[in-house]
């Protein structure tokens, strides 16, 4: 589970780069400034997950499968959900990234709680 979690953490990340590569280069001309910011929370907070999965994946600290689950869906929810409302310019999809950030708070409190040495 470990080294699926780092794994899982790495790709993850080289994703945020591309993405956030993409928002600064090419998707400049095509969005408002507005949208700009909010494609630049979505890469933050991809990167950001994304480097805690690799943490803990690498750490000699066990985690629950829970964890990297409630981590990855909700990076996909909450990321996931910023960058499709800015390529498809539909409002209603940021009514879908706060469960996104619910899944994130309760994936990193259960980390923070069930985290324990490896034996």
């Amino acid at each position: 589970m470990d080294r699926m979690m780092m794994r899982t953490g790495l790709w993850l990340l080289a994703l945020s780069v591309i993405l956030g590569a993409f928002g600064a280069h090419g998707l400049k001309m095509m969005v408002v400034p507005d949208r700009l910011e909010t494609w630049d929370t979505a890469v933050r907070y991809h990167a950001w997950i994304s480097i805690l999965l690799i943490v803990l994946g690498g750490s000699f600290f066990r985690v629950s499968v829970w964890v990297y689950r409630l981590l990855v869906l909700g990076l996909l929810v909450f990321s996931g959900s910023l960058y499709l409302l800015v390529v498809l310019d539909i409002g209603a999809l940021g009514a879908v990234t706060p469960f996104g950030g619910i899944l994130l708070i309760a994936g990193i409190s259960m980390a923070a709680i069930t985290c324990r040495e490896a034996d």
